[in-house]
């Protein structure tokens, strides 16, 4: 049964996860908490294992996803290039303040921090598009997705600050930094979602890999667990990336906050 459950889990994660490029870690976490708290079969299941393993899952789900997702021509890799310089040691930090939380605290915490990110994606981006004019320069990226062109710039200093704090958060709650770089790559850069998902992936990728080996030394993984988890990972990044492109750049953002605003609710209430 737990074999089973592993099967799923790590599946419907990485699927969902994958289609609105949040990594799984949002519903992985979760998912576990629950089983952790009314399953004797998940007793091993702490806030420390369970983002080690979402963690390992996680590279599995965004190397399937990234390859689906190029294919499709809609990875910005200086992007996340730049992106991954501020990540990479943030997630490090990340992990080691993980140590420090227990099960309630873990869940309240993480239930805030997505409710933060549902309000960030209800201010209205169309409008601060229209007061303010973009320049066009050499460095200015330019995307064309199902016949619309995009135009957009990326700032140095403010992507790094961002990123350090996306990897610092991965790292903390095994979330793979999207459920941060997704909103705020549309919301502050202006990259259209369907580049913002894709490129999330891309990021998560590499994120979920140095996040991952700092929670083996620490030794937060239970081994026999993680195999099913990386096969239904595996399979539902793929599925999820190659299902994402019969939808719309709405109905995405849409579903992101759905998926969201669900997850912040039940983990405030398991936290409480």
């Amino acid at each position: 049964m737990v074999i089973v459950l592993a099967l799923i889990i790590g599946f419907l994660s990485a699927f969902v996860g994958s289609l609105i490029g949040l990594g799984g870690g949002i519903i992985f976490v979760p998912a576990m908490l629950y089983l952790h708290e009314f399953s004797a079969s998940f007793a091993w299941a702490t806030p420390q294992t369970i983002v080690g393993i979402s963690l390992i899952t996680m590279v599995f789900t965004g190397l399937s996803s990234t390859l689906a997702y190029y294919k499709l021509r809609r990875v910005d890799v200086k992007t996340g290039v730049l992106f991954l310089i501020g990540s990479l040691p943030g997630s490090v930090f990340g992990a080691w303040l993980n140590t420090r939380l227990d099960t309630d605290s873990f869940s309240l915490y993480f239930g805030i921090l997505m409710l933060i990110v549902f309000s960030m994606m209800l201010v209205d981006r169309e409008k601060l598009s229209k007061n303010r004019s973009l320049e066009i320069t050499d460095r200015t990226r330019t995307f064309t997705i199902d016949g619309e062109t995009y135009h957009y710039n990326v700032k140095l200093v403010p992507a790094l600050i961002l990123s350090f704090a996306v990897g610092m958060l991965s790292g903390l709650f095994g979330i793979g930094g999207g459920t941060i770089s997704v909103p705020a790559m549309i919301l502050f850069f202006g990259i259209p979602v369907q580049v913002a998902i894709a490129t999330s992936m891309f990021m998560i990728f590499f994120i979920s890999l140095i996040s991952s080996v700092s929670h083996i030394a620490l030794g937060h993984i239970v081994w026999g667990y993680v195999i099913f988890f990386v096969i239904g990972s595996y399979i539902g990044g793929t599925v999820g990336a190659k299902t994402s492109k019969l939808f719309k750049g709405k109905t995405l953002e849409w579903m992101l906050k759905i998926v969201i605003v669900i997850a912040a609710i039940q983990l405030i209430w398991e936290g409480l």
